[in-house]
């Protein structure tokens, strides 16, 4: 593959060792699938989280946050359980493949491949109510399903419900570090994090895709091709808050849309997944999951489409 995947390839295991000793991972799902992917004799791993409903039930799909690079596969079980509990949706958690071993669309196109299966299992799923949800760079990867995907319908037939968003970034055109921040006061917010997700980012070879392309960039797409309801959580402390809030206010003044912003104070990113019993990060943590059940609930304009892939 190259001097450049060589280069890439070890900018990633070292990212991935500093980030393991932060990670405890031990997601607790009602069920394990290996869902059929486009690529043949290959599969998708899912987590699965049942609600206590019986019938065809709501199902979010959701992508956790990876930086595309970090194998954090599990590190949403207690979101994912606490919305199939709270909105009584089925939620599906996508083990989507990595940069820089898949580099960009492969991730993109594994979120496409689960959406297809679902879209296949009328007897399992409401169909009218299919959504989606993802954290930092899953997130990205679920808006840029939503709203430019080839293979299903947007804008007004949009067969999504919902989608939404947890600090994630918006605009890949623009390197991390330049991005600018709300709240500065915190120090690995401000000098560590962005150049760390850079390089992140780096691994997805921006340098053979144009960065602008809506699939990689949301807040490029056409803001009439996004689903009737659009949540956005962000944090203070977190480059990616202020594009974020943007897009939300862009899609407020779209017709047809309804999108909710909601700022995280005194957050950084991925603030939920560390935050501790009784603190405000943990208060934050609570009401940004409830207003993902609340949005969840919301019954848009979505459609159920017949999809043939």
């Amino acid at each position: 593959m190259g001097a450049s995947y060589g280069y890439h390839k070890s900018l990633a295991s070292f990212l991935r060792l500093l980030v393991k000793p932060r990670l405890h991972l031990d997601p607790k799902p009602d069920e394990v699938a290996l869902i059929p992917s486009r690529d043949d004799g290959r599969t998708i791993k899912t987590h699965i989280y049942k609600p206590t409903t019986t019938g065809p039930t709501p199902v979010v799909i959701n992508f956790c946050g990876s930086g595309f690079v970090l194998g954090t596969f599990g590190n949403d079980d207690e979101y994912c359980r606490y919305v199939a509990d709270k909105a009584a949706y089925t939620v599906i958690d996508v083990q989507y493949r990595l940069a820089p071993e898949h580099p960009f669309p492969a991730a993109f196109h594994d979120a496409e491949d689960v959406v297809s299966w679902v879209c296949s299992q009328p007897e399992r799923f409401d169909l009218s109510l299919v959504s989606l949800s993802g954290f930092s760079a899953g997130a990205n990867i679920a808006l840029a399903v939503a709203s430019s995907s080839d293979i299903f319908p947007v804008g007004e037939k949009n067969i999504f419900n919902t989608v939404i968003s947890f600090y994630g970034p918006m605009d890949m055109s623009l390197p991390t570090p330049e991005k600018p921040q709300a709240d500065r006061s915190n120090w690995i917010m401000r000098d560590i994090f962005p150049p760390f997700s850079h390089l992140c980012h780096k691994c997805l070879n921006l340098g053979r895709v144009d960065p602008t392309d809506p699939r990689m960039s949301p807040i490029k797409a056409d803001p009439k091709n996004f689903p009737a309801n659009v949540l956005m959580i962000t944090a203070a402390q977190d480059p990616f808050a202020i594009e974020a809030e943007k897009l939300s206010e862009v899609l407020n003044n779209t017709e047809g849309k309804y999108s909710v912003s909601q700022r995280m104070e005194n957050c950084a990113h991925g603030w939920d997944k560390e935050a501790i019993r009784g603190s405000s990060q943990c208060q934050a943590k609570i009401e940004a999951y409830d207003l993902a059940v609340d949005m969840l609930k919301r019954r848009g304009s979505a459609q159920s489409v017949d999809i043939n892939v």
